[in-house]
């Protein structure tokens, strides 16, 4: 098939105008699949590969041929920022072809959405939270909008298949697909999946139809990465060449920085919002001090929008040369145009995403450059074993090594049991239902995809505590209807959202917002938002306001809540790889190789990078299992369940510190019975609190709860066969 003249004529002569060379595969395979099958579609190639445009220049072609009788196709992503930043690009896509787009989230011109419910037509862009309120309030207007629906795609698949807010967006699609007795073909998007097969199966849940995953050959990428070092002694007996002890590895990793991305247009990455703020202000700080120009821009969540959508322009154009710290809001495919390179400040988070910062830049057929810095605080009369080495490091090079060498990414953990959310659709069903019986409800609600393992009992147990706890009332006919306090939950504006929101305080200089922050700063304190210290001149707890001056200096600013991180089995596995390997990796400075062979050195001397059980002092052991973070967690409970104390050392952990006065033999016999027990997740010693976190737990009867936990998060199974492994060697 002459994949070229099969498109519309306005997407050809789009084409044309843009001069481009030629389809690309991922755009080829793409429009093989949607011109000649019926199949949901899956694309998953790397970023600016032309993913978007592989969906849309078919099915647009497809609705020029056979116009709809209402929205055509209906593009689903996870940010505002990322459908207005499409928006423009398909506007000017579809200016020849009489086919309109529509923008529908809480920014969106309202009038443009009342137009499109009048007369539904094109293609509509929306996210999770909006499709929810469409169909739990806009029921019969549903039915007209989307009858004759032909394509929902998917943008950022890997985002919401991470997490609940995923799981809600494939309820919603199964809902709108029983209302309107239409099952469009779905198209995902994605440029870092670890498991296809896994995807597909996300991809297709209550669709009933196959899914295509076509492999295009993107070819090997030419990538620049380079890891810098820097140290801060903890105290003076550490320094060996200076009398000035504290934070100077800090003062020379910003001196580092400033020079690295001079006149380079950079994103700097860094694990959270308070690190973020602290680079950048010492950036802007230098750069005052040297005269240079003010370039630095800060862009996380709890900036204002009009702040973040300002940098993001200022990145677009050609001639600006903006360093901008970011947090995981610009791992996603918004267009930023070309960047010289990417910064990452410490480890990344896993190798997915090392994969999206890597996708950042690189672009427009540039040379990807990603250049890593560390700063270690070091204490050189430690008595702890487990301090001189640094994890970080070591899962840094793992991450590179998994994923430029072995093409790995992590695959995402399933959720059978998220009673979170089926509390969530429950309501939101009854909402846009009214009364129901319980049996209709429970045959409503477990039919969905999502909640497939859920058993009917688990749903029972769950509807007699919310007609417990007033969430539910029975009606004089005994049916189901919204109790007085379930009234307060669904009526809330922050109904739609199932993902956790800290209660925010808004920041305003005069009328100007900055952003947000999650605890009250004192007039007079100081304190750094948007790149910026500000001091607190007012405070109004009542409307949860902050009003704020600008001020010289350089702040801090604390969150309570940041993003956490959990190790993959693979990836701790790669991270013993790398100290048991005597392989020097190009991209590693001197201080940095020199930094690993010591490393290397410390942990053979020890015996921490290959055996199961090393000894930090005569009651202390560290266990080391080569199991990620839900494995890991799973023998914590086992060993405690056989009464031998122990804890994770810190939130990244790849070992257990045990403290048994019994004697090594006594652990690993411990440890050899695990191996070959048949465990009950419900039967280990987990601690009240232990919870998968999700907004609605507290509506939630806590023995589901604990289920959720033991056969969500705990894995059993592969902690067993981690410890086999190293009782094999």
């Amino acid at each position: 098939m002459d994949i070229f003249g099969r498109l519309s004529p306005f997407i050809q002569d789009f084409i044309y105008q843009n001069k481009w060379d030629e389809l690309r595969g991922v755009q080829v395979a793409a429009c093989e699949v949607v011109f000649n099958s019926d199949d949901n579609l899956l694309l998953s190639s790397g970023t600016a590969s032309g993913k978007t445009e592989a969906a849309f220049l078919p099915v647009l072609t497809l609705l020029h041929e056979h116009p709809p009788r209402s929205v055509g196709v209906m593009y689903i992503s996870p940010l505002k920022a990322l459908i207005n930043d499409q928006f423009k690009r398909l506007e000017l896509l579809l200016a020849q072809s009489r086919i309109p787009v529509c923008k529908w989230h809480g920014d969106a011109s309202q009038s443009k959405k009342e137009a499109l419910i009048k007369r539904p037509q094109g293609l509509l862009q929306i996210t999770p939270e909006s499709l929810e309120s469409l169909i739990t309030n806009k029921r019969g207007a549903c039915l007209q909008m989307f009858s004759d629906l032909r394509f929902v795609i998917i943008d950022e698949v890997h985002h919401f298949m991470r997490d609940e807010r995923g799981l809600q967006l494939l309820c919603v699609l199964q809902r709108l697909q029983n209302l309107t007795n239409v099952t469009p073909r779905r198209i995902g998007l994605s440029a870092t999946l670890g498991d296809l097969s896994q995807a597909q199966a996300w991809l297709c849940t209550g669709t009933g139809r196959p899914c295509a995953a076509p492999v295009t050959d993107e070819g090997k990428r030419r990538v620049r990465l380079h890891i810098e070092r820097f140290v801060n002694y903890a105290d003076r007996r550490d320094l060996a060449d200076t009398d000035t002890p504290g934070d100077v590895g800090a003062r020379e990793h910003y001196e580092y920085l400033y020079k690295m991305t001079l006149d380079k247009k950079t994103i700097i990455f860094t694990n959270s919002r308070e690190e973020t703020e602290y680079v950048i202000a010492n950036l802007r700080e230098i750069a005052r001090k040297n005269k240079s120009p003010d370039v630095y821009r800060v862009h996380h969540g709890n900036v204002s929008a009009l702040i973040r959508e300002a940098a993001e322009d200022e990145m677009k154009a050609a001639d600006e040369k903006i360093v901008t710290g970011a947090t995981v809001t610009l791992e996603l495919g918004m267009d930023i145009g070309s960047l010289d390179q990417a910064v990452q400040v410490g480890a990344p988070l896993s190798v997915s995403s090392f994969a999206q910062r890597l996708g950042r830049c690189g672009r427009r057929g540039q040379i990807p450059q990603l250049l890593f810095t560390f700063v270690e605080n070091i204490r050189v009369n430690s008595d702890d074993k487990l301090a001189p080495v640094n994890w970080d490091f070591i899962r840094t090079a793992a991450i590179i090594e998994l994923y430029l060498k072995d093409r790995w990414l992590e695959p995402l953990n399933p959720r059978a049991h998220p009673y979170n959310l089926l509390y969530h659709q429950t309501m939101s069903h009854l909402k846009s239902c009214g009364e129901l019986s319980a049996a209709a409800l429970a045959q409503s609600v477990l039919s969905l995809g999502c909640f497939s393992h859920i058993p009917q009992d688990d749903y029972k147990a769950l509807l007699t505590h919310m007609l417990a706890i007033d969430h539910l009332e029975r009606t004089e006919r005994g049916g189901l209807q919204i109790g007085r306090e379930g009234e307060r939950v669904v009526n809330s504006h922050k109904f739609l959202t199932v993902f956790l929101t800290p209660e925010y305080l808004l920041v305003k200089d005069e009328n100007r917002t900055i952003g947000t922050v999650d605890k009250v700063y004192p007039p007079g304190v100081r304190f750094a938002l948007a790149g910026h210290t500000w001091e607190t001149v007012e405070v109004n707890e009542k409307s949860k306001v902050i009003f704020v001056k600008p001020v010289p200096g350089i702040s801090v600013v604390d969150w309570d809540v940041d993003f956490t991180a959990e190790l993959h089995t693979v990836l701790v596995q790669k991270m013993h790889a790398v100290l048991a390997s005597d392989e020097q990796y190009p991209y590693l400075s001197e201080r940095c190789r020199e930094r690993l062979a010591e490393i290397r050195h410390i942990t053979r001397l020890s015996g921490m990078s290959g055996n199961l059980l090393t000894p930090l002092s005569d009651v202390k052991y560290a266990v080391f299992p080569h199991v990620g973070t839900r494995q890991l967690a799973a023998l914590h409970y086992a060993l405690l369940q056989r009464k031998i104390a122990n804890r994770l050392p810190w939130r990244t952990a790849v070992c257990l510190v045990v403290s048994h006065k019994g004697g090594p033999e006594d652990i690993a016999a411990a440890l050899r019975d695990i191996a070959r027990s048949d465990i009950d997740p419900l039967a280990l010693p987990l601690p009240p609190d232990a919870q998968v976190p999700g907004k609605y737990n507290e509506f939630v009867p806590p023995a589901l709860l604990r289920t959720q936990y033991a056969k969500d998060y705990l894995d059993i199974k592969g902690m067993r066969e981690g410890l086999n492994a190293m009782l094999e060697k």
